[in-house]
């Protein structure tokens, strides 16, 4: 088993393995986030329960060593790609055309996504802490945060061009994660991209209605 991820193909089993993990996290987050619409108090509180909940340690920590372990395989089969794409060239100059810029720019759109990582939860995680009472229970009222940090045009314009990369990462590699898995087959690929990219514009919608929402309607 040890060396069956040392190869090629064990790498992009374990990244198809990460990548699936990620996106439904991603897609869970977007639906709890849709809850600002509901009001103050349930948004808060549902923030509260998942941030207090038992097993919130350990899906935090699962979360982290998927993100990092996906970073890394990115890399490593990055590299890869590149020098055998060199020698591909020595023999075929078509190989590269024949593939689609959102191919080309996989570690870039990650590159960026891992910043927006950060960034939000600096912003957000990390960020200036407001306290409100519902019922007796004092909570972190991110609520108010969330009116404060999306009020101001350049986050909301940062949001909007991250979250549009999100969705071409998300559209190719839930893609690409069902082939890494060999769960795709020729006759269903085309229903496999239609499905990756509903769920791409599904979540990206999501998360793009928030920043909207409160900058111009809140």
């Amino acid at each position: 088993m040890k060396k069956f991820f040392l190869f090629s193909i064990g790498q992009k089993y374990l990244m198809g393995v990460t990548g699936l993990g990620l996106a439904f996290f991603v897609l869970a987050h977007m639906l709890g986030n849709l809850l600002i619409f509901a009001g103050d108090k349930a948004y808060n509180l549902y923030m509260h329960q998942m941030v207090n909940m038992k097993a919130s340690v350990i899906v935090q920590t699962g979360l982290l060593t998927a993100f990092l372990l996906h970073i890394i395989l990115a890399l490593i089969l990055g590299v890869k790609n590149y020098f055998s794409r060199s020698e591909k060239y020595a023999r075929q100059a078509s190989g590269w055309k024949a593939t689609a810029w959102y191919q080309k720019t996989l570690i870039a759109q990650g590159a960026v996504i891992l910043v927006f990582v950060i960034l939000h939860l600096i912003t957000f995680k990390f960020g200036a802490h407001y306290e409100v009472v519902y019922e007796g229970k004092t909570v972190r009222n991110l609520f108010q945060l969330v009116i404060e940090v999306f009020q101001k045009p350049v986050m909301v314009i940062w949001y909007l061009i991250a979250l549009l990369i999100l969705f071409v990462h998300l559209f190719h590699g839930l893609s690409s994660s069902f082939q890494s898995l060999g769960l795709s087959h020729p006759r269903f690929d085309s229903w496999i991209k239609k499905l990756s990219l509903g769920y791409a514009v599904f979540v990206t919608v999501g998360y793009i209605s928030l920043p909207i929402y409160v900058f111009f309607f809140v």
